[in-house]
């Protein structure tokens, strides 16, 4: 098993290394957060192009439709009963209505829906954590070493090289 520098796990590696790996991979955490927030985005676009689509079709039906069913209604309800035909003109508006309301509900619950969530601004608070929680990132403190003692691992690397 390595680490992802390619080192062996376990090995003491150098500042060096631990610093390109450290920034490797916070790179890799931006831009998996941005492709985050890219995705969502789309997801919040397409649910609000839904709901205007659904308030738009409410707005034609209601625009287009009424004069033709309202006749169509009126004198079909006015054929299966002897009601006045003022009272079965009033029915069929009245379901020209109903069929315009539930076509609004449906575009308010995706506009809540699109409002509702929160994708990018989530996206952007997680960034800031990350980039708040490097800010303030101390190194370890290191004992010291006494002047005579040599740390072991130069003596390996010196043993090793020589």
């Amino acid at each position: 098993m390595s680490a992802p520098d390619g080192s062996p796990v376990g090995a003491e590696r150098s500042i060096g290394q631990l610093f390109a790996s450290a920034t490797t991979e916070l790179s890799a955490l931006v831009h998996d957060e941005i492709a985050l927030a890219k995705a969502q985005l789309k997801q919040d676009v397409k649910r609000g192009a839904t709901s205007g689509g659904a308030f738009s079709v409410a707005g034609a039906v209601l625009l287009f439709s009424l004069p033709m069913l309202n006749f169509a209604l009126a004198y079909g309800i006015r054929t299966w009963s002897d009601w006045n035909l003022a009272i079965c003109f009033l029915l069929s508006f009245a379901a020209n209505v109903l069929i315009a309301l539930v076509l609004v509900l449906i575009g308010v619950v995706f506009a809540k829906k699109a409002q509702k969530s929160k994708g990018p601004q989530k996206v952007a608070a997680s960034m800031k954590a990350s980039a708040g929680v490097l800010q303030n990132a101390k190194p370890h403190p290191r004992p010291e070493l006494p002047q005579d003692r040599v740390p072991e691992a130069i003596e390996a690397v010196a043993r090793s090289s020589s």
